[in-house]
């Protein structure tokens, strides 16, 4: 049977098991071991066990649930509440300032957990009763918490960004640094396109001579600030040659743990375990995850799937940025079905030696991806953070939901775009603080 054959066959079983709403890892696991069986025999299974140890014996993973454990320790207190009630005293002179302010709660919230659907949840209790009671529109205040939500895996530290690393064996303290312009300038679209809809409908969401003090604003500081202390702790740990990712990730939890006992109170054996079970639930699937998705990778390597793909793609000699516009089609498709980290482990190996092939820098890809994973996460029928949202506000009907993260969607396509015209927004900052990379 033909490389090609085989592959078909993979494909098709591949997004029959993933669509039928199995569990990703296991999904992934059963595939390649019946794969391997069918095409290569019983002997093929003396490499199975070794194959999954190997994609989980890496120090680098230890990142993984001490980035998680910051986003539940975090997620679990108010920050989520005290940090959008800060931004709304100095916004709220904007058009749909409170919405403004949850945008921006994301953003920030973002560069302390990595997760997306922590931040989508944790901003959102919040966030999204206060616009309802105050007169905002369903669909911009559903739509605006689901877009500001996926800054979670851009802005750094990103689970995603680890994993497209570990992947690909790319920096992943240059992508965190390659992920933060990108992500302000996606922060940024989201909140011009919500100041534009809101203006266009006449919107204030207070009295024209409602005014917030001086006192009033420099008194919501003191709530930003263990914040941004810890955003600084771990970006100068990192990149200030003290640690490692993993480290660092160890001084991220350490902080927002003492963040949530000192400031919020947090000592009680019943939020703690809420804590610890979230962590563990959460790490267990991404790293079962990876290690299916390391054995999925061998499957179609020692079928010679991958080596077909690749050649078959370099053989179209097509326009570079026709290839790159067929790939972001491809990722953005697979993100409408399938989650962010099963998509990156299971095609940035496939991926990457074409795009170093056809010139373009793999930092740069690692954002690229992340925004179309980003899409898929505001998009049916996966689409993790409307569900998020949706059951946040029940009464809501989910398509006012879908109908209102259109716009954000609209806005990452448009920062695709503009990274494409302007790769340097991505890769300045890296290339500034840590050099620029030395090509063998």
């Amino acid at each position: 049977m033909s490389p090609t054959t085989q592959g078909a066959i993979v494909l098709i079983a591949t997004l029959i098991v993933l669509l039928s709403g199995a569990p990703v890892a296991f999904g992934l696991g059963a595939l390649s071991i019946v794969f391997l069986l069918l095409f290569q025999g019983f002997d093929s299974m003396q490499v199975v066990a070794e194959t999954f140890y190997a994609g989980l014996n890496d120090f680098t993973l230890v990142s993984i649930p001490m980035f998680v454990m910051m986003g539940a320790a975090i997620g679990s207190s108010p920050a989520g509440k005290d940090l959008y009630e800060a931004l709304d005293r100095w916004l709220y002179r904007l058009p749909g300032g409170l919405a403004l302010s949850n945008i921006g709660a994301c953003a920030v919230f973002a560069a302390l957990t990595g997760s997306s659907p922590a931040c989508c949840a944790a901003i959102g209790k919040m966030g999204i009763p206060e616009m309802r009671k105050r007169g905002y529109p369903d669909e911009i205040a559903t739509g605006s918490i689901c877009a500001g939500g996926t800054l979670g895996i851009l802005i750094p530290p990103s689970i995603t960004f680890i994993l497209y690393g570990i992947a690909t064996e790319t920096s992943i303290g240059r992508l965190f640094l390659a992920g933060v312009m990108p992500g302000l300038l996606l922060t940024g679209l989201f909140m011009l396109w919500t100041m534009f809809a809101l203006w266009r409908r006449g919107f204030r969401s207070h009295a024209i001579d409602f005014r917030y003090s001086w006192r009033e604003k420099w008194q919501s500081v003191p709530k930003v600030a263990p914040f941004i202390a810890i955003i600084v702790g771990v970006m100068y740990v990192l990149y200030g040659g003290v640690a490692t990712p993993s480290e660092a990730a160890g001084v991220g939890a350490a902080l927002c743990v003492i963040l949530a006992v000192l400031i919020y109170r947090m000592w009680q054996p019943r939020d703690w375990w809420q804590i610890l079970r979230d962590t563990t639930r959460e790490s267990l699937m991404i790293l079962m995850i990876i290690g299916a998705a390391v054995l999925f990778g061998y499957m179609l390597t020692s079928l010679y799937l991958t080596q077909t793909l690749a050649q078959a793609i370099a053989e179209m000699h097509v326009n570079r940025w026709v290839l790159m516009g067929l790939i972001n089609l491809f990722l953005l498709v697979s993100g409408f079905f399938i989650p962010p980290a099963a998509i990156i482990l299971m095609t940035s190996p496939i991926l990457l030696p074409i795009i170093r092939a056809a010139g373009f820098d793999p930092v740069w890809f690692g954002v690229i991806v992340t925004i179309n994973m980003e899409i898929g996460l505001i998009h049916p029928p996966v689409g993790l953070n409307i569900y998020i949202v949706n059951s946040i506000a029940p009464d809501v009907p989910l398509m006012k939901v879908i109908w209102g993260t259109v716009p954000y969607v609209l806005c990452m396509f448009l920062a695709i775009i503009i990274l494409c015209l302007f790769p340097d927004i991505a890769t300045w900052l890296p290339d500034t603080l840590m050099g620029p990379v030395r090509t063998k």
